[in-house]
């Protein structure tokens, strides 16, 4: 089957920096505290008024003047994102507009952190049946805005911020050679928003209680994230008879880095391969993993032919890797 290939990466992250001294001032924390469990010094905080379609479409016209494109050559725009301006309509359908996107479907996916990695597996699949040449993924979500302010447990992981790919048919043997996605839904509960669904709507309780911030068990996230990970890179290589010695980069979604150094370290794979952007932006979610390829990409880290080991893990608890030839 033909395969597809990122032509055009973009990102934005807004001008608002909030670092770990000043989360000192609003919770009992320090910077030793947050440095040490999860490698963040600071993260972005979108202004007021800023919505997630607006971050988006700032990193897409990024991402679609690198691939030489205009916004109505696209055919399809995927949004991974669970932090959209409402509930209904779409981030994407947002974004089709302000893009001026006319000849684009668009839909979300809610794959949370994993948003971006599920939203290109499902690129890559259109453009291989043939459905679709030029498909805009975006990772994007306004997280500061779903926290508990007072819980330190997890107001000091997120930050705000958008990350764009342009896609289209492979040309020679370069594109996405392999993409791999799961999800283990009875551990839902370990990294979730309790309100604001059909489950349990909106009330003056659910306000009151914070049922509508994230809730999270931090030693259960690390413990799967650390075994789905590897799993999963194991199962990129594996699919493609490569080993972790041939990869020349790994961009990863960066929820902690402590994460990231247990599961390279289980393939013998130096952190230097690893591009980290954590300790500037905090735990960006889906916009993680395309913000990392773009700021890698435009430091022209990334030569034609590089084996690219990608993977990522979010709420769900729904996690995938793929392998890419640069």
């Amino acid at each position: 089957m033909p395969k597809s290939q990122i032509v055009g990466t973009g990102s934005y992250v807004p001008d608002k920096v909030l670092t770990n001294r000043d989360l000192e001032k609003l919770v009992e924390t320090s910077d030793q505290w947050i440095v040490d469990r999860t490698g963040i010094r600071e993260r972005r905080v979108a202004a007021e008024g800023e919505a997630v379609s607006d971050m988006a479409v700032v990193a897409s016209r990024r991402a679609l003047e690198m691939a030489g494109l205009r916004p109505e050559d696209l055919d399809l725009i995927i949004v991974g994102t669970i932090s959209a301006d409402m509930p209904l309509p779409s981030a994407a359908a947002f974004l089709q507009a302000k893009l001026g996107a006319k000849n684009a479907a668009a839909f979300d996916v809610a794959a949370a952190c994993a948003g971006s990695l599920y939203g290109m597996s499902i690129a890559d699949k259109f453009i291989a049946a043939g459905a679709s040449k030029r498909v805009l993924v975006v990772g994007v979500e306004l997280l500061t805005r779903l926290v508990d302010w007072s819980d330190r447990n997890t107001c000091v992981l997120f930050g705000d911020a958008a990350g764009a790919m342009v896609m289209v048919p492979s040309e020679g043997g370069h594109g996405i050679l392999s993409t791999h996605l799961h999800t283990d839904g009875t551990t839902a509960e370990i990294l979730y928003i309790p309100a604001g669904g059909s489950r349990t709507p909106a009330s003056e309780r659910t306000i009151r209680e914070k049922l509508h911030c994230v809730k999270m068990n931090g030693r259960e996230v690390y413990r799967v994230a650390v075994r789905s990970l590897t799993e999963a890179l194991a199962e990129a290589l594996a699919a493609n008879k490569a080993t972790a010695g041939d990869l020349q980069h790994v961009i990863s979604h960066q929820a902690n880095l402590r994460i990231l150094e247990a599961v390279l370290k289980r393939f013998d794979i130096p952190m230097s391969k690893c591009w980290i952007n954590l300790d500037k932006y905090g735990n960006t979610s889906s916009a993680s993993l395309p913000m990392t390829l773009d700021e890698a990409n435009r430091a022209k880290r990334l030569k034609s032919g590089d084996l690219i080991a990608m993977m990522a893990i979010g709420a769900g608890m729904a996690w995938g890797s793929a392998l890419v030839r640069w």
